[in-house]
């Protein structure tokens, strides 16, 4: 293990740790639920290091199975948001400005620059996916206490970022993906690819971060869709514009 892999492992544990706790202490849920969701994420890591530690994530055909671990979280929670109105709801109800606010992390994606500049990533993934996260998190706090202090006026600055956020992360799988050696979408034939992507501890980064951070920014969208919709109804009620 590199020193910029010992690096990564510290930082992504550190994200894990406190955005995904941070979000399930903020949403208004009974106890009991609470546990059963922490211990569906918990389960969740557990099976992406797993995946990883035994290859599995390298499997390219007949699709790629990493593809297969993104995904799954998402479809995950828009079936749970389906089955359970209780568990949308609260959802919906959590703060948006912490909801934002927990992008921040995404300031480490300086390492995927760093991984490029040691070779171990190429073409036009490590720099799309670096400097957009970046731009994200850095972004993240003044958004949040935009939207705080002024309402209706911040509504479509925090539309854009959460646009921008989401557009930025969907841009990054799909280059990473058609950058992935042996893919049968490959696109992008310099090696190595985003072959990093596969391995501990960065294939945390599509199978658990790039999941949560995008059923946020869906939860964020959803939550300023009906604040839009509350202004037009009664401007009157937002005193702060």
């Amino acid at each position: 293990m590199t020193m910029l892999d010992f690096a990564g492992t510290v930082a992504i544990t550190a994200i894990m740790v406190i955005v995904i706790n941070a979000a399930i202490g903020a949403i208004a849920l009974p106890r009991v639920q609470k546990l059963w969701l922490v211990s569906a994420v918990g389960l969740w890591i557990g099976l992406a290091a797993g995946a990883a530690g035994m290859g599995w994530l390298q499997l390219a055909e007949p699709v790629p199975v990493i593809g297969l671990f993104f995904a799954a979280p998402l479809v995950g929670a828009m079936i749970a948001a389906w089955l359970s109105p209780s568990l949308r709801d609260a959802a919906l109800a959590m703060p948006a400005g912490l909801l934002i606010g927990l992008h921040t992390p995404r300031i480490l994606g300086i390492f995927f620059l760093l991984l490029a500049e040691q070779g171990r990533l190429s073409g036009p993934f490590p720099g799309y996916a670096g400097w957009g996260d970046i731009a994200t998190g850095l972004s993240a706090i003044p958004v949040a206490l935009l939207l705080a202090w002024r309402p209706v006026s911040g509504r479509a600055i925090a539309v854009g970022w959460n646009v921008f956020g989401a557009a930025d992360l969907l841009l990054a799988v799909s280059l990473g993906v058609t950058s992935a050696v042996g893919s049968p979408l490959q696109i992008f034939d310099a090696a190595p690819g985003s072959a990093a992507m596969q391995v501990l501890p960065w294939s945390f980064v599509p199978t658990v971060l790039v999941p949560y951070f995008l059923i946020l920014h869906g939860i964020i969208g959803v939550q300023l869709y009906r604040t839009g919709k509350a202004v037009r109804s009664d401007p009157r009620a937002f005193q702060r514009v």
